[in-house]
């Protein structure tokens, strides 16, 4: 594909293509008190640990009042569940993440209104619609991500596969069968590496594709009293189909189960041990650490439903950061001139790009040294610019519907303990019931 000139042509791509965008730096100084403050961090994503405690060490060099601690919580643990845990013991963090409009409502009493920071108005149109309530902006988005299925091509090479005829369930399926059929030769364990322990991978990504088909947006979904399930039937088959050619480690589909984020991504896809894992960019700086000629041999694939033309793949704003409305002026002053520096100065761009390995959602990221390197950034504006893209609506489920419920209901449903009937009517249920 055509080598990317920009990262505003990048974002302007996704932007302008995911059905919940509608839009196509300078730097911080330091604190002017001289108080000590200390800022405690409690975030979600595991794969930027190491770039947010270099980021925060850097920060602090030049800001000597100010002490950050950095918590994360991620992966393979409930990040919302944890948050709430935290609140509750009192232990309050400064700066935490929220995901979307159910969080805002969520979390309302404890959201810090950042409408007049600078940051506002270098984001992407609707990069902010999530966060907005009451004409007030209340997170800052961590970047723009993608997911699909993340294949590794120099195997589907080795089979004989043209990844780019995979549009379809059927073309799906063909390649799935074909990779299945040549395991000996190709030298894997399976051709897929499903982490079936973890609920927010198949309760909020999986179930993102038939919801993303039925509901516009997040907020829609967050709006939406009911739903119909309406593409029950092709979500099966893509449930159904990770799982009978998922890596299994006793040989059930009860053992899928058991399968973490951690074996899924370092163990069996980074280590050749599989073909395709559902994941998104945010793996690369984890596989690469692990199997750098793996890492740029990434690909990425659609989800596609039966009966759907073309398959899509899922872009979205993952996360928010959001201060704590409770904490003092000068803490919470602290805080924002953090993000602010991490986001807008020169030193943070060039965390964002270089170590976060992040895709932006905020405008200034022109410059040549600030472009994305990663393979699967450059599949997100394939994919965008051919307008086969779909939003991530899984940020306006009701609280814990979809990690909680449909995620462990389709645990059920693997082990076999849970017909597929079942779990439809229950998710229709459920989700009218959080409405109430």
């Amino acid at each position: 594909m055509k080598k990317i000139k920009s990262l505003t042509a990048l974002a302007c791509a996704l932007t302008l293509t995911t059905g919940i965008f509608t839009g196509c730096g300078s730097s911080s100084g330091g604190s002017d008190s001289s108080k000590n403050v200390t800022v405690n961090i409690f975030q979600f994503k595991v794969e930027a640990k190491t770039a947010l405690d270099k980021a925060v060490k850097d920060y602090e060099s030049s800001h000597k009042n100010v002490t950050i601690n950095v918590q994360t919580v991620g992966g393979g643990q409930d990040y919302g569940a944890a948050l709430k845990t935290k609140f509750a013991s009192g232990d309050e963090p400064t700066i935490y993440n929220i995901g979307g409009p159910q969080d805002v409502q969520d979390w309302k009493a404890k959201l810090e209104d950042l409408s007049d920071q600078p940051w506002v108005s270098k984001a992407y149109d609707g990069t902010l619609d999530a966060v907005k309530s009451d004409g007030k902006i209340y997170g800052l988005p961590f970047d723009m991500e993608g997911y699909g299925f993340i294949y590794n091509k120099s195997i589907f090479k080795k089979a004989g596969i043209d990844p780019s005829t995979i549009k379809s369930y059927a073309d799906l399926e063909k390649a799935v069968t074909t990779l299945d059929s040549k395991k000996k030769d190709l030298g894997i364990d399976a051709v897929f590496g499903t982490a079936g322990k973890e609920t927010w991978i198949d309760g909020l990504h999986d179930s993102n594709v038939p919801f993303a088909l039925e509901l516009k947006d997040g907020v829609s979904a967050f709006k939406a009293k009911t739903i119909n399930f309406t593409y029950a039937d092709g979500f099966k088959k893509l449930v159904d189909i990770q799982n009978k050619y998922a890596y299994k480690p006793d040989g059930t589909n009860k053992s899928i189960n058991s399968v973490d984020y951690s074996t899924q991504v370092e163990k069996l896809f980074s280590l050749g041990k599989v073909a395709i894992i559902e994941q998104g960019n945010w793996i690369y700086s984890t596989v690469s650490g692990i199997n750098k000629d793996v890492a740029d041999s990434m690909g990425l694939l659609p989800m596609p439903i039966d009966g759907v033309k073309e398959g899509c793949v899922p872009v979205g704003v993952p996360m928010y950061w959001s201060i704590n409305s409770k904490k003092d002026a000068a803490t919470k002053k602290a805080a924002k001139d953090f993000l602010n520096w991490l986001y807008t100065s020169d030193k943070g761009k060039n965390a964002i790009i270089n170590d976060f390995k992040f895709i932006p959602a905020l405008k200034g990221y022109d410059a040549s040294n600030l472009q994305p390197v990663d393979p699967i950034s450059k599949e997100l504006t394939k994919y965008s610019k051919a307008g086969n893209t779909i939003p991530w609506v899984f940020m306006g489920y009701p609280t814990g519907w979809g990690q909680n419920k449909l995620g462990t209901d389709l645990q059920k449903y693997t082990s076999g303990d849970m017909t597929w009937d079942k779990l439809v009517q229950d998710a229709k249920d459920q989700w009218a019931a959080a409405r109430k």
